[in-house]
């Protein structure tokens, strides 16, 4: 029976087709701790379950569906997040969202201020993971999509630059006249500013309205996070800003404390430090929005308005309302509104935009538009076939952000220690002062002792005193934002730059596996090819003439959708004659096809099925030799259980192929090429191109095999196919790269996904994982580097040397710095582009074109 804590939540589940599916999803369900009752309905594709949260989490549920072969979905929530600053920030969101009892799983993107939420809405509503949220300190709101979501993201990020520039002006106005309030006893400035400016109650009347007024958010969101048990770096701040003011508050008004009296007011301390993080941060939210500038001009391009033909008027509607088979006329200068083929007239449109061609495509009857790209010359009319969320720009667009709510695996590192560095450096705060206290400064401490870059003489102060600034001077140089900003974005930028030159990647995991990869496979037929074949030998044996062995051929081939088959009925075509149709048709995957004709018996195909069938080609071997050897693919033909002849076909390499394998092999990687072909015909192609292995004679079933093998040897793979025919490849190898997927990005099985059909896009893809993943080692580098030096720094470990201190302000300043270093270093990405899609002057890309067999099915 069902206690008073159990909750019911309903799952969908995908894959059910039978009363046994049921049976199993039920069992499972029910097998797991804590779950009092589970009843799954066929018909909605539903399970609604009955369970102890105590016990069991919907995580478990959905595990429990997902191992037996079913799929558990859960709603998705993509949400705005504002006010993040460091990894921490990111950690305390997922711990605490994570916590609910309806939330299975949860990404945020400090990058893009993003948080993508899987959950299940009848037990955890999504009011309250954006409640959560907002306890926390940070802002949370649903993200809409498409110019909306561009009009709310930049609204939000104005908010917050017009926020901090307010708290800049003010922190920065107030504390140049307490840094010259404090100095006025040195240097000139005795003869320039008033005695009175340096007077310590006036300070703290100056202070003390930076501390409360643009420093309140670090104490107010430290506050937020202690009540959850959590910290974060606005608690490195609030620590160093407020230490840094008692101090100098005490020696105010209590200068006999200990703590150096008079002469140690950090006021200065205490409103610069407040006034650097607050640049540090304004800097921050104007250069982090621009590593996102790929998608917003993306977004930018969905054109607003269209000119929809209905009932024989042109109308003027919103892009939002033009529906399927709508007819649009398109004038000169204008953006396609959405996709579709064009129905009558003729034009040049420019589709840099979407597949980064540099040149316009011309385009007439029955040519695909994509919308969002320009019509240049002409004024054409055309049908729509896709709208909404459909269009390329909208697939487009999808896998964009998606990838850039993704984790690559070097992140890993990061996150684990920025999930504990701000406890780590506070414990490691609390060991300098009680190193300073115990020990340090009775065996180093001279009176002639001094802040770094300050006229401070720390004669005056005490045991006490000494070791607080030490401490808080390591709070404030540290800095976790860099730690936690290397890596995502670089890849927001990566994912972006790529999108730029028609390349997709699904994920931050397959930017960093394409860095790394050490084998590329490319499928020939479609891939290397153009996969048009064409005949270009026909050899007649017995009785039957030239013409009618390609006639029986294109019978034959007449049902059959292969490039081959299409090839042979397209030359029977051109020499004069019409192929009947086969009274029956058998295609033979890997072999051939067989058919009948009245009372002929036809075979068309390779060697294996004449093998079979008993078919002796003894007569012809000779011919077929050489044809193989010239890189034709070579068909042989029966009638009635007798050679009949040969018809040799032959495919075109693609222009880029030899170019795209020579910088393949320039860049360290090795090639290979897999094929249906026998051997003597898939080595003519391999040399064409420079190949360095071919993988010959293998089955579609077999290419994952194939795949497989390469990866047991150690290699990192990466398979080049068009994802369909090669789709179980595609996911066997550590990148699957889809290429020539035109508009329809999204049904591709590929880790990554060309739009253009153009190997060079393989060469370039992987040039933008190699470029992010540099990126990012060097941000981490930096960030790790910056932290492993400076925090001994501001320790003191060079005190006892040089008889000076880094301080706060100092530190304040070094943190900044180092944030926004990797921020700016990762903005190098925006005017980066793949050295292969560099113009090289005077040089044109050579285009080889050579004859290639195309394949057997």
């Amino acid at each position: 029976m069902a206690n008073s804590n159990s909750k019911k939540t309903s799952l969908s589940v995908e894959g059910m087709t039978c009363a046994s599916c049921v049976a199993h999803v039920e069992e499972a369900l029910k097998g797991v701790p804590g779950v009092q009752d589970a009843v799954v309905n066929l018909a909605t594709g539903k399970a609604m379950v009955e369970f102890d949260p105590s016990q069991a989490s919907v995580v478990e549920l959905k595990k429990a569906v997902d191992e037996i072969g079913y799929e558990a979905v859960l709603s998705v929530a993509n949400l705005q997040v504002t006010g993040m600053t460091c990894a921490s920030c990111v950690d305390h969101i997922q711990q605490a969202v994570g916590a609910l009892p309806g939330v299975a799983r949860i990404v945020v993107n400090l990058a893009s201020s993003s948080a993508r939420v899987e959950y299940a809405p009848d037990i955890t509503p999504i009011s309250e993971i954006k409640k959560t949220i907002q306890e926390l300190g940070y802002g949370a709101e649903e993200r809409v999509e498409g110019q909306a979501a561009l009009d709310r993201e930049r609204e939000a990020r104005q908010r917050e630059i017009g926020r901090q520039l307010r708290n800049l002006v003010i922190s920065w106005s107030i504390g140049l006249i307490i840094m010259v309030g404090t100095f006025q006893p040195y240097w000139i400035l005795p003869s320039i500013v008033p005695a009175w400016m340096n007077n310590k109650v006036f300070l703290f009347f100056l202070t003390t309205p930076i501390v409360l007024g643009p420093g309140r958010q670090f104490f107010v969101n430290s506050w937020n996070g202690l009540k959850r048990g959590l910290t974060d770096m606005n608690l490195l701040y609030a620590t160093g800003i407020g230490a840094a003011y008692f101090i100098a508050v005490i020696n105010t008004f209590w200068p006999d404390a200990g703590f150096g009296g008079h002469e140690a007011t950090f006021y200065e301390a205490a409103a610069l430090l407040t006034a650097f993080i607050i640049l540090g941060r304004y800097l921050e939210a104007i250069t982090r929005g621009r590593t996102s500038e790929a998608i917003r001009r993306l977004m930018k391009l969905q054109p607003k308005r269209a000119r929809v033909l209905r009932n024989g008027q042109e109308l003027d509607l919103p892009v939002e309302e033009v529906e399927l088979d709508d007819i649009m006329a398109v004038r000169p200068g204008e953006a396609i509104p959405v996709d579709g083929l064009v129905t009558e007239g003729y034009s040049a449109v420019d589709q840099s935009m979407i597949t980064g061609e540099s040149i316009p495509v011309e385009k007439k009857a029955g040519d695909e538009v994509i919308g969002g790209t320009i019509n240049k010359t002409g004024a054409f009319k055309f049908r729509a076939t896709r709208v909404g969320k459909d269009t390329a720009l909208a697939q487009i667009i999808k896998l964009v952000e998606d990838a850039q709510t993704t984790r690559a695996p070097i992140q890993d590192i990061a996150d684990k220690v920025a999930g504990h560095f701000i406890l780590g450096v506070h414990a490691l705060s609390l060991a300098v002062f009680l190193f300073w206290f115990f020990v340090g400064y009775g065996l180093w401490f001279v009176p002639e002792s001094r802040l770094i870059l300050t006229p401070y003489v720390l004669s005056g102060m005490g045991v006490f005193g000494f070791a607080l600034l030490t401490s808080v001077t390591v709070l404030v140089i540290s800095c976790p934002c860099a730690v936690g900003l290397a890596t995502p974005s670089a890849i927001m930028a990566g994912s972006g730059k790529a999108a730029e030159h028609g390349i997709l990647f699904k994920g931050a995991d397959a930017m960093e596996a394409t860095a790394r990869l050490q084998v590329v496979i490319f499928d020939k037929t479609g891939t290397l090819t153009k996969g048009e074949p064409s005949v270009t030998d026909v050899i007649a044996v017995g009785q039957l003439a030239r013409e009618e062995v390609l006639h029986l051929a294109a019978v034959a081939e007449k049902n059959s959708e292969h490039p081959l088959g299409e090839a042979i009925v397209r030359a029977a075509h051109e020499q004069g004659t019409e192929p009947e149709d086969a009274t029956s048709f058998n295609a033979i995957p890997g072999h051939g096809v067989e058919a009948q004709l009245d009372s002929r018996s036809l075979l068309l195909g390779n060697r294996k099925l004449m093998a079979e069938r008993k078919v002796s080609m003894d007569g012809l071997l000779v011919e077929a030799e050489r044809l193989e050897h010239e890189g034709k693919t070579v068909m042989f033909v029966a009638v009635n259980g007798a050679p009949a002849g040969i018809v040799a076909v032959a495919d075109t390499l693609k222009g880029t192929s030899a170019l795209a394998v020579k910088e393949l092999h320039r860049m360290g990687l090795k090639v290979a090429m897999i094929t249906g072909d026998n051997r003597r015909t898939a080595d003519a192609i391999a040399r064409q191109v420079g190949i360095d292995r071919v993988l010959a004679e293998v089955l579609p079933e077999d290419k994952a095999s194939e795949v497989k093998e390469l990866q047991a040897e150690g290699m990192r793979v990466a398979m080049v196919g068009d994802g369909i025919n090669d789709a179980p490849a595609l996911a066997q190898a550590d990148v699957g790269i889809a290429i020539g997927s035109g508009t329809d990005v999204a049904k591709e099985t590929g880790h990554v996904i060309l739009v253009k059909d153009d190997l060079m896009d393989v060469v370039a893809a992987i040039q933008v994982g190699r470029q992010t993943l540099r990126l990012i080692k060097q941000n981490l580098a930096w960030a790790f580097g910056y932290n492993t030096l400076a925090i001994p720094i501001g320790a003191g470990v060079l005190y006892p040397f040089f008889a000076q201190m880094v301080s706060p302000e100092l530190a304040a300043l070094l943190m900044a710095t180092s944030s926004l270093s990797v921020t700016l270093n990762t903005l190098r990405m925006r005017g980066w582009v793949p050295p292969v899609r560099r113009p090289k002057a005077g040089e044109a890309p050579r285009l080889v074109e050579a004859h290639a067999q195309g394949g057997v099915r």
